[in-house]
């Protein structure tokens, strides 16, 4: 269903007021060529009624000789800020960035949150914006599970599929993601809905079986047969399996990085609003499948990079894996059972 530029403003109006946007605040709008043409213009209609200063900032796309697709997140670390000294000076002066292009798990990134600005990343189209406005009762139910996660010295996974995996925990910070920045120095990505941890460096052991109707990002593919992932010592050591198994592989060999292997962010979604099956009505190459890192119940992994958590992995292959079904168990708490989210846990 198309949405209203009246919708849109009303959803920007919503985030910007969660995200404590006042009047004479500075806020600068991160654009490129593909970002949306009715997020761009709400974004800055709202910006200009909540009283703010606004700027837009718009770069050039890079990496085209080195991305195999137009994903924003198939080629990950240098962006177009990388060397522009003049942009970066203008958002680290910023209260706000609206990042309508993304930025994610580049080194100007942590500069300009480390500067105190605060960071939105806002890339979906405008129907999954709009139907998933976050809410302060998202904050609260995140940051409420995300306690239980920062106590917790190991991550426990089954499946009915045959994952079983184990996750030391404790060297890295806990992630939380709610859809909107209260505080000075925070990021955060609307739509979203879900908390994160990293495992130990060489901390991951076991099995996890990525099964039929699994999603893979960013590729954005339901999987049609079953991937089978053999961890040892942090990293993926084998990925057996038919076609899927073998497309994978060669999509993590063309980067020629074996730290495109390493388990990266482990957690689980929270966001009711989002769901699974949404990948199926969409363009592919509209959105970067925050649907399916969200919905509720899921358990989400990644490999590649975790310099986003202070790690020292900078590697430009990053997968997002969320499995359905699965059961979550920190130390001897299970915080999700069978894709369901086990709410009395965090009480």
């Amino acid at each position: 269903m198309a949405v209203s530029d009246y919708q849109m403003i009303k959803a920007w109006d919503e985030v910007l007021k969660l995200s404590k946007v006042e009047r004479g605040q500075t806020v600068s709008i991160l654009c490129g060529p593909h970002t949306h043409p009715q997020t761009l213009q709400t974004a800055t209609i709202a910006a200009q009624a909540a009283g703010a200063v606004v700027t837009r900032i718009e770069l050039q796309p890079i990496n085209a000789e080195k991305a195999t697709s137009r994903d924003l997140m198939n080629y990950l670390g240098a962006t177009p800020l990388t060397n522009n000294a003049a942009a970066l000076a203008a958002m680290k002066n910023s209260d706000l960035v609206l990042d309508l292009m993304l930025l994610l798990f580049s080194p100007e990134q942590m500069e300009i949150l480390e500067s105190g600005t605060k960071i939105l990343l806002a890339v979906e189209p405008p129907e999954v914006l709009v139907r998933a406005v976050p809410t302060e009762a998202d904050r609260k139910r995140v940051l409420e599970a995300s306690k239980l996660l920062k106590k917790a010295k190991r991550m426990h996974v089954t499946s009915p599929a045959g994952t079983d995996v184990t996750f030391r925990l404790g060297e890295f910070p806990v992630i939380s993601e709610y859809g909107f920045c209260e505080e000075p120095g925070r990021w955060d990505h609307w739509p979203s809905g879900f908390l994160f941890t990293f495992a130990n460096e060489g901390g991951s052991d076991g099995t996890i079986v990525i099964d039929r109707g699994d999603i893979l990002l960013p590729q954005k593919n339901y999987v049609s047969d079953k991937i089978t992932m053999n961890l040892s010592g942090g990293f993926v050591r084998g990925i057996e399996g038919d076609v899927d198994a073998a497309l994978l592989r060669e999509f993590m060999d063309a980067y020629k990085d074996p730290e495109a292997y390493a388990i990266a962010h482990i957690g689980w979604g929270m966001q009711p609003r989002c769901y699974w099956h949404t990948l199926s009505l969409m363009d592919r190459e509209a959105t970067t499948g925050q649907d399916a890192r969200s919905f509720e119940g899921n358990f989400l992994f990644s490999l590649g990079p975790n310099n986003e958590a202070g790690g020292s992995r900078t590697t430009p292959c990053h997968l997002d894996i969320p499995l359905r079904n699965c059961t979550v168990a920190l130390d001897d708490i299970v915080v999700v059972r069978d894709g369901k989210v086990i709410d009395e846990a965090f009480q």
